[in-house]
């Protein structure tokens, strides 16, 4: 199984603190410090795992960034945009993967709140905005989304670069939230509480052309 290289200090952390539990010091207590410790190291082994996925090859479709469960399907302010927002809990994949192909033409890191993922006022927290250009379509946008114990984003791309569908562009560290702004050339294709998994489930699809 593939580990994220994010996650690899984090279980080294948890493998030391584990290890205290053997020195002779920690009498009594060693057994709970080892068990804290290692198992800690367990979980973020699960957590940070990178499962190798094909590549999403139909460039009519609107894939997930993550794995999750989609909170809801809404348009949120003036205009046709539709967002679609997922939900992933600290048992789902959280290695993020690129909606569509296109060219980043934004990246745009906006510091904010750090409520609960899944409660509707997540949609102000800190996050990452990404917007990606599709050749004769429009612009779609992409956010990763920091939640009550996610502190901690890392996006891999940068204005120019030219990505793909189900390629990985970034992590969200622990519980969190993803979002995807369709513009009004698409349309969704998933509703709430459906599950979705990163780089291959559809959650839109291109209506007409710009």
């Amino acid at each position: 199984m593939k580990i994220a290289k994010q996650g690899y200090w984090i279980i080294a952390t948890g493998l030391f603190a584990g290890s205290l539990g053997l020195l002779p010091m920690a009498g009594a207590a060693g057994w709970g410090v080892m068990a804290l410790g290692y198992g800690f190291a367990a979980f973020s082994i699960y957590f940070f795992r990178d499962p190798e996925r094909p590549l999403p090859t139909d460039e009519g479709k609107i894939y997930s960034p993550g794995d999750g469960k989609v909170m809801s399907v809404a348009k949120e302010g003036p205009g046709d945009t539709v967002t679609v927002r997922i939900f992933l809990s600290v048992f789902d994949v959280h290695v993020q993967r690129n909606a569509v192909s296109g060219t980043v033409s934004k990246v745009h890191y906006q510091p904010g709140a750090f409520k609960a993922a899944m409660v509707e006022e997540a949609k102000h927290n800190e996050r990452n905005i990404v917007t990606i250009d599709c050749p004769g379509r429009g612009p779609v946008i992409v956010e990763q989304i920091a939640g009550l114990i996610a502190r901690r984003i890392e996006g891999w791309v940068k204005p120019g670069d030219v990505v793909k569908a189900g390629e990985r562009y970034g992590i969200i560290y622990f519980g969190s939230q993803c979002a995807v702004h369709l513009p009004a050339g698409a349309r969704a294709t998933v509703k709430p509480g459906d599950r979705v998994a990163g780089g291959l489930s559809e959650i839109g699809e291109w209506i007409k052309k710009r």
